[in-house]
Parts: structure tokens; C-alpha cells; sequence
């Protein structure tokens, strides 16, 4: 009778223990965000949703001639620069932190050193810098943040604290001080979000 006993309070003791993990690891996963693609997308949990949209997913410079800062921060045909948003619905007083990152694609030709990025926020005013041409090869590695993947590059980190929507400008070009080779060279970055609720 006791050796039942003690098996079903063995059991109870167990049972409780995988539910408190599947429970904690379900919250975790739940306010873990992180889009990568070139669709909408959105991910609800609660009372916080989160989206990404964008027309397209990134920038290819292909044949491109070498430019002055001045000239490169002016790009605007449509095929010279990225627009994107990214939005949230915020309910209380949750934070949401997200992060803008740059994943140079393996057919790129062109080295890091070489390529140039400027960001800028859209609004009705027009436009306004947001992170000043920098080098590719300059930008800080998302080793550093928990909820990115490694070996990509960071461009900007900002948060949401209220329900809104921030729109941005991505522009590249290749550096006046690179030297181009006789050869055709390529550099493709394609642009992800990620996103963590912190406290």
C-alpha cells in the first residue's frame, strides 16, 4: 500500500515539474521574437504583437562606381535605396526591444571595407539621420545582443514603448576611397528585425 503510495507521489512530483518547465519554456518562446524573410509577418502573444514589412529584402549593388558620402546620402531612384517599417502594438507598460541588422550575402564579391550604409527615419517631416555613413566593415557584430544571431552586422537598436510604427531608409554605396578592380564586383546585404520584450 505505501510502496503505491509513494510511486503516485513520485508520479504527482514529476508530472508537476515537466508542467512548470513546459510553462516556463512556452513564456520564454512567447516574448522571444525574430523575423527574418520578405514577408509580413507577425508573431501575438498576449497582449503584444509585433510586425515587420518590407517591399523587398535588401540592397544589391552590382557594376556600382565608387561615391562621395554627399553624393550617396542623396540616392533616389528606387533601386538605390530599402524602405522598410517596422511596427508594434504595445498594451501596458512593456518595452520592446529591437534590433535592425545587416546579412551580407555569400555571393557578394565586393569586401565589407568597400560598401557603405546610411540610415534614415521616414516621417511627414521627411527624412533624418539616423546612423551616419558608415562602412560595412565598421559596423558592430549582433554577437553582442542575446536575442540576435551571431555574425551579422548591427546597424541600429531602438525599442517600442507605446503602439507605433518606425519607418526607414536604407541607402549603400560603394566607398570613394575603394579602388575597384578591373574585374565586376557584387555586394548584396539583405536586412532582418528582431525584437525581445524586456522589462
Amino acid at each position: 500500500m505505501n510502496k503505491n503510495k509513494n510511486k503516485s507521489l513520485i508520479l504527482t512530483i514529476i508530472a508537476i515539474i515537466i508542467l512548470f518547465i513546459v510553462t516556463v519554456a512556452t513564456s520564454y518562446a512567447a516574448f522571444y521574437y525574430s523575423k527574418v524573410g520578405n514577408e509580413v509577418n507577425k508573431v501575438t502573444t498576449g497582449t503584444i504583437t509585433m510586425s515587420y514589412s518590407e517591399n523587398n529584402n535588401g540592397i544589391y549593388l552590382t557594376n556600382a562606381s565608387p561615391m562621395n558620402d554627399s553624393v550617396g546620402m542623396a540616392l533616389s531612384n528606387n533601386n538605390e535605396y530599402f524602405d522598410f517599417t517596422v511596427a508594434s502594438t504595445v498594451s501596458g507598460s512593456t518595452t520592446i526591444d529591437y534590433a535592425i541588422v545587416g546579412v551580407k550575402d555569400r555571393s557578394s564579391t565586393l569586401p565589407d571595407e568597400g560598401v557603405k550604409v546610411y540610415l534614415t527615419s521616414l516621417d511627414g517631416n521627411g527624412e533624418n539621420q539616423v546612423v551616419r555613413p558608415t562602412k560595412v566593415s565598421e559596423l558592430k557584430s549582433t554577437d553582442t545582443l542575446s536575442y540576435t544571431p551571431n555574425n551579422q552586422y548591427l546597424i541600429y537598436q531602438n525599442n517600442f514603448r507605446e503602439t507605433s510604427a518606425h519607418n526607414y531608409r536604407l541607402r549603400m554605396w560603394v566607398d570613394s576611397d575603394y579602388v575597384l578592380p578591373d574585374e565586376s564586383l557584387t555586394y548584396l546585404m539583405r536586412i532582418n528585425v528582431y525584437g525581445n520584450m524586456s522589462s
